[in-house]
């Protein structure tokens, strides 16, 4: 079987995506998905994205990490999808997707810019000096400083798999406040891809929020990931974070197809 793809990225957190608006992907198994992800023998890639049709939304975004197993929110991913979306030739002022944690809202801005309507988070748990958070993936976010000397691999690793987290997985995020409050570098190590990735939108905007509930913070942050720049823009108020914004670059890299092998 011949996959035609299509290679995207954004802050260097990087998809493969399928067009399935007619379900002529639909039969893709778990090992079929990692092998596109694997970079030795497949495409390469963090995740695997399926554009489908949705009834009263402009398409559904089916996230896959690169293990192959479906997956929660991807906030790069959402981005990329719909700038992949616009040039499929879906061309809209919003545009009003669906994901595994439900509608979000999107719009393509100048120079290559994609601002993604996260969903609203009501609660950021306290434990220890570390943050616990859903961001439409699990979060742990640990404040950090010298965060590019860190280890992120190990560290990472380790709360991933420790008992309290090993059965579901979480992603952990560390983080440094670089000179002014509102400017942070972070860098993620994702489960499903069990490494660290170059960015992670749901990480930065985590990141983000637990940065405003330590200080007094900002309605506006600026993230460094390994991949590049980007933003995060919010609202708070008595009920939560709300009106939450994740905005950054997300870039086509190449299309081809590919053979897929049976398992």
């Amino acid at each position: 079987m011949e996959l035609f793809f299509y290679k995207y990225q954004g802050t260097g957190n990087d998809f493969v995506i399928l067009d399935n608006r007619t379900g002529a992907y639909n039969f893709l198994t778990r090992e079929q998905v990692a092998f596109v992800c694997n970079r030795r023998f497949g495409i390469g890639a963090d995740g695997l994205m399926l554009l489908q049709a949705a009834p009263h939304f402009d398409f559904e975004m089916k996230y896959y990490n690169a293990d192959g197993g479906e997956s929660t929110m991807c906030g790069n991913g959402g981005r990329c999808l719909v700038q992949a979306a616009a040039d499929l030739g879906i061309r809209k002022d919003e545009y009003t997707f669906l994901a595994i944690d439900g509608a979000h809202q999107a719009v393509i801005k100048e120079r290559g810019i994609v601002a993604l309507k996260m969903n609203n988070v009501k609660n950021i748990e306290k434990r220890g000096n570390d943050f616990i958070l859903d961001t439409g993936s699990p979060h742990f976010v640990q404040l950090t400083p010298n965060v590019q000397d860190l280890d992120v691999v190990k560290r990472g690793s380790e709360i991933r798999h420790s008992a309290a987290f090993a059965t579901e997985g979480i992603n952990v995020n560390f983080v440094e406040q670089t000179g002014n409050k509102n400017k942070l570098s972070v860098r993620t190590y994702e489960r499903g891809v069990e490494d660290e990735t170059f960015s992670c939108g749901t990480g930065v905007t985590a990141a983000a929020l637990v940065c405003y509930y330590n200080n007094e913070g900002f309605n506006r942050l600026f993230v460094r990931t390994k991949g590049g720049q980007l933003s995060v823009e919010f609202e708070m108020s008595e009920s939560g974070y709300q009106n939450i914004w994740l905005i950054g670059p997300a870039k086509k890299v190449f299309s081809g197809t590919l053979e897929l092998p049976l398992f």
